[in-house]
């Protein structure tokens, strides 16, 4: 089941956009087996240049989709946003497919264990204060799925748990474009 947090910054949420966004994220339930127990974050903006921004996050368990859209039209935005979720959760699905054709069963690929928390930090250019923490659960995974998921947030690092040696590893978008590898003792 998913449940809904939506936010408004700039914008009231009105029945009309909030049944809205439920309507199309609620389509993205077909690409799974069993509706998925998650929250969906929504926050809807609009920018002082008049533009309505979308920003959806959706932590499942082996899985966060989230994306950006930015449109003069705010239904507009949603539209184009759950087509973003849509292709990622497509892409996401391939590659689960393909593990699942070379390692077997896809309970062992989707292992449900939680173990440990990630804190992502930006940082001041004049000091180290910290401004902001995010918590996550460390899934289970290889270091290509973790390049993957890294490029599905946007982020230039993903830290996760190595699924064949249990330890916590970190890769990173290098500047010449290639990807970099931390492993822990």
């Amino acid at each position: 089941m998913l449940n809904y947090q939506i936010r408004g910054e700039n914008i009231e949420v009105t029945e009309a956009i909030r049944d809205h966004v439920e309507k199309k994220v609620d389509k993205l339930e077909r690409y799974f087996n069993e509706t998925p127990e998650a929250n969906v974050h929504v926050n809807l903006k609009v920018n002082p240049n008049k533009k309505a921004k979308v920003e959806i996050t959706i932590p499942l368990p082996q899985l966060v989709l989230r994306a950006e859209e930015e449109n003069d039209d705010m239904y507009a935005a949603v539209d184009l946003i759950v087509d973003k979720l849509e292709r990622q959760i497509r892409k996401h699905k391939t590659k689960v497919n393909r593990k699942f054709r070379e390692q077997g069963s896809a309970k062992e690929f989707f292992n449900t264990s939680t173990n440990g928390v990630a804190a992502a930090v930006e940082e001041d250019d004049d000091e180290l204060n910290i401004v902001r923490t995010k918590r996550f659960d460390l899934k289970p995974m290889d270091s290509e799925e973790a390049v993957l998921q890294m490029n599905m947030l946007g982020h230039s690092f993903f830290i996760y748990t190595d699924a064949e040696t249990d330890g916590t590893h970190i890769v990173y978008r290098r500047r010449d474009g290639k990807y970099g590898l931390i492993e822990t003792n």
